[in-house]
């Protein structure tokens, strides 16, 4: 049965405190459909980039952005890595918003197969591995962690699920996402992709026990801005077998819930500035809209037209800006559509 090894430290219950401050303030505050939309669109880019930069992946986050816009027919390793790993954050989020995200193989290996998707064979994409693997350091070239048999791959794997899901009522989401994220990484199922599929399923753990990191923020951006501490503390150095009961998740803990607290910071500051941008900062026109409204109780688009020299398109997009704000909403369809107050 898998027991990790961790110490509650002041710096480590500090961190899951000031999460916990920051995320009450971040949902005490009304944001704009747009803005919010806007930046899931961002986090989806720069997780995309970031977790594929972690692995040695060159592309700039500008490069990122266009190919995940455009979504090119034809694409070299590069791209297809990052199109891959935003494909399995589209699907990963699908399965929170249908409240599916209780942890399980089945889903880890999947999530292995949609990142590894045409960049390794078959019969080792969304399967876990069968023969050894080792973890090399780059810069001196050599062997620094023998990681488990292959054999013992799927009952370590089935140890660290049945840990998690029975253990959500018991130990804070942020350590439980902690440990899976570490643990993940030294038992290394798969022959590759075992970096982005396990930041991936961490961001579906943190999900399932209400911290949503799919739809504003990214710890891989951070992880990818510190990627020497990151592999430092998420890895272990020696034999698996000689380490595996001397190991201790606290280190990681706190390096994992630092990150989280950077890029809370990091998207509070981006929502501060978003409301107050030219997207959110409403015209004349729009005011002509909301004074009607309040004066009449609606406003048809004929009575808006009547008002205003605005042409039809353009009201159109008034009212869908006010819609997407959260200040009005539709009722009804063709000539007999009304907008009211929210």
């Amino acid at each position: 049965m898998f027991d990790p090894h961790y110490t509650i430290t002041p710096k480590l219950l500090a961190n899951i405190k000031k999460i916990t401050v920051l995320i009450e303030k971040l949902n005490s505050e009304v944001y704009p459909t747009v803005v919010l939309a806007e930046l899931k669109r961002n986090a989806f880019s720069l997780s995309s980039y970031s977790s594929t930069s972690i692995e040695g992946n060159p592309l700039p986050l500008s490069e990122v952005k266009i190919i995940l816009k455009n979504n090119p027919k034809i694409i070299r390793d590069s791209e297809r890595e990052v199109i891959n790993y935003n494909n399995a954050l589209k699907e990963l989020d699908m399965v929170v918003r249908e409240r599916k995200g209780t942890l399980n193989l089945a889903t880890i290996l999947n999530t292995q197969k949609i990142v590894t998707n045409k960049l390794i064979g078959p019969e080792n994409s969304g399967k876990l591995r069968t023969t050894q693997v080792y973890v090399k350091n780059p810069k001196l070239r050599k062997i620094i962690y023998m990681a488990p048999q292959a054999q013992d791959i799927r009952h370590l794997l089935d140890d660290l699920i049945q840990f998690v899901n029975s253990s959500k009522d018991i130990i804070d989401p942020l350590i439980l996402a902690g440990i899976f994220h570490k643990q993940f990484v030294i038992v290394h199922p798969f022959t590759d992709g075992n970096g982005r599929t396990a930041r991936l399923i961490t961001k579906l753990v943190l999900a399932s026990m209400g911290l949503n990191t799919f739809s504003l923020f990214s710890f891989e951006n951070y992880y990818n801005q510190h990627i020497e501490k990151y592999f430092n503390t998420v890895g272990v150095v020696g034999h698996y077998y000689d380490e595996k009961d001397t190991i201790d998740f606290t280190p990681w803990l706190e390096y994992f819930t630092d990150g989280i607290i950077d890029e809370l910071l990091r998207v509070r500051a981006i929502l501060k500035k978003q409301k107050k941008s030219s997207e959110t900062v409403l015209k004349p026109h729009h005011e002509t809209i909301l004074y009607h409204i309040t004066k009449h109780g609606f406003i048809t688009d004929r009575e808006y037209a009547r008002i205003t020299s605005r042409a039809k398109p353009t009201r159109h997009l008034d009212f869908k800006k006010l819609i997407n704000l959260g200040l009005i909403q539709k009722k009804g369809n063709g000539r007999a559509t009304i907008y009211i107050v929210r």
